[in-house]
């Protein structure tokens, strides 16, 4: 099975700290939200990602409205300039029983310039 690629690349410098948030709207089915504390990995084991959470409060994604739990977010730091990576999602639901949803978002790092 391949992994749901979000279409976007998100983009940062190896300096910057940025928050990143991936919506996973049109894989719940109605009325499901995610749950729990998402696991997110860098496929490459470069990048240092923290405060992973599911989204508390309505925020914007790729400029679509994404209501409560319907989104991860996390922030990034680290990597090389010149290198696009492949940033692992993987958090559960609460339907019954609840189900575990995979995705990836890509995030190149650019030159400080």
């Amino acid at each position: 099975m391949s992994l749901v690629v979000a279409p976007q690349i998100q983009q940062k410098t190896d300096a910057e700290v940025r928050n990143i948030a991936v919506s996973f709207d049109k894989k719940l089915d109605s009325g499901e939200l995610l749950t729990g504390t998402p696991t997110i990995v860098d496929l490459a084991a470069v990048l240092t990602l923290g405060s992973k959470i599911v989204n508390t409060a309505e925020i914007t994604v790729n400029g679509k409205t994404t209501a409560i739990g319907k989104a991860v977010q996390f922030n990034a730091s680290g990597g090389v300039a010149g290198t696009t990576y492949r940033i692992l999602i993987t958090v559960t639901t609460d339907s019954s029983p609840a189900q575990t949803l995979e995705g990836v978002v890509r995030l190149k790092v650019v030159d400080n310039v």
